[in-house]
């Protein structure tokens, strides 16, 4: 299958949600093609001054890192500090923007992306998603609930769904 190629935008303006989601789904299709995750982008944004904080994509630091987890490790070294204390470091309006919503539960033991977000202590006050999280791996995912019932807006950015989910899926057996 080809490499997908997305038009990364230039000056993002603020509000301009489209933009940033296609911004994270560029970074989705750097991660390398798996059967066992999906391949997706985030972007972490500053709301107050549309300053973008870090960026990530699925199994770009070492180990069984997800898009979300790589954007709060590279802001806690950033920082200084350590990603459990990220709240300290980080601005009081900041959103994500994740090509898939954020896991809730991690087969591989790992802390789920939805209580990363939960535990920078209400500095995201609002997480964009391009799809909801396909159930191949986990059904159910509770992180919508989870968001909103910690007073976290949950926004769907429509209009780049195919892609998403094309980038995605990408090195899945799609016979099934």
């Amino acid at each position: 299958m080809a490499e997908t190629t997305f038009e990364l935008p230039g000056n993002i303006g603020a509000e301009d949600h489209l933009s940033y989601m296609k911004l994270a789904l560029s970074l989705a299709a750097q991660s390398p093609p798996k059967p066992t995750n999906y391949r997706v982008g985030a972007v972490v944004v500053d709301t107050a001054t549309n300053v973008i904080l870090a960026t990530g994509y699925t199994l770009e630091l070492p180990g069984n890192t997800h898009a979300e987890q790589c954007c709060f490790e590279k802001l806690a070294e950033k920082h200084g500090v350590a990603a459990s204390h990220l709240s300290e470091a980080l601005p009081n309006q900041v959103a994500l923007y994740t090509t898939v919503e954020p896991c809730s539960q991690r087969l591989s033991g790992n802390l789920p992306c939805v209580d990363r977000i939960l535990a920078i202590g209400g500095k995201i006050k609002t997480v964009y998603v391009g799809v909801h999280e396909p159930e191949k791996f986990v059904s159910e995912n509770s992180s919508k609930r989870k968001l909103m019932d910690a007073g976290i807006e949950f926004v769907h950015v429509a209009g780049l769904e195919k892609e998403i989910l094309e980038v995605a899926t990408a090195g899945h057996d799609k016979s099934t």
